[in-house]
């Protein structure tokens, strides 16, 4: 394997994001839901989270996670500016992504030794990752960019570099299955286990039977 520059991602986080081969993607809008909903994923076997900087709300409930629940690898989601960035990290982020790729955001995150996973869809996505140091990226939209197909043949020229990725948008029970048997996927990342509707409405046992549900598919596909 031809050897490349990994400077985007912590060999550790590496670790973790392939060995839970699930990210449950988050929209919180009050603080007080922060912690149920993690301990209702737990329970369910994922302990891998995105929080989208979609709300106010998203760094405290990042502060409490961290602070009740030390166990979780807590990322974030639609990191789309330096000050954020910045502002990730001083919480205490294990992870970012973003929807795009964006070099500046790339190489603030490398700076602050924040582990980082831009968003593609085109070769030449994966080109400038690839040229900023990123090993494992974001696939967005999946489902609406061709899914597996386009991820395949998108991905055929790259696959000599070892690359990873983690698809996001469309992905749910019904396709997860096609995403976790390929080599070339590290984690799949969904909002369907924990809805917004789900955590306003405080269901926290839905939502542990929806972690349970995925985590169940990926332990019998990859053992």
């Amino acid at each position: 394997m031809y050897p490349i520059e990994q400077k985007a991602m912590s060999p550790e986080i590496i670790n973790k994001v392939d060995k839970a081969g699930i990210i449950a993607m988050l929209i919180i809008d009050d603080v007080k839901h922060a912690v149920p909903v993690a301990k209702a994923l737990l329970k369910g076997g994922i302990d891998t989270i995105e929080l989208t900087l979609r709300t106010p709300a998203a760094l405290d409930a990042a502060k409490a996670i961290k602070k009740e629940l030390p166990q979780v690898c807590l990322g974030f989601g639609t990191v789309l500016t330096i000050d954020q960035v910045k502002a990730v990290s001083d919480v205490g982020a294990d992870f970012a992504v973003s929807p795009g790729c964006n070099p500046k955001i790339i190489a603030e995150a490398i700076k602050l030794g924040l582990s980082f996973s831009p968003g593609v869809m085109t070769p030449t996505d994966i080109e400038m990752a690839v040229e900023q140091g990123c090993r494992v990226i974001k696939y967005f939209p999946a489902e609406s960019s061709g899914g597996m197909n386009h991820l395949v043949n998108m991905g055929a020229p790259y696959q000599y570099l070892g690359l990873k990725y983690i698809p996001l948008g469309g992905v749910n029970m019904a396709n997860a299955k096609s995403y976790l048997e390929s080599n070339l996927i590290s984690a799949i990342g969904g909002s369907w286990i924990a809805k917004r509707d789900l955590i306003l409405a405080e269901n926290w046992d839905q939502i542990t039977k929806n972690a349970k549900e995925i985590t169940d598919l990926v332990k019998e596909i990859r053992g």
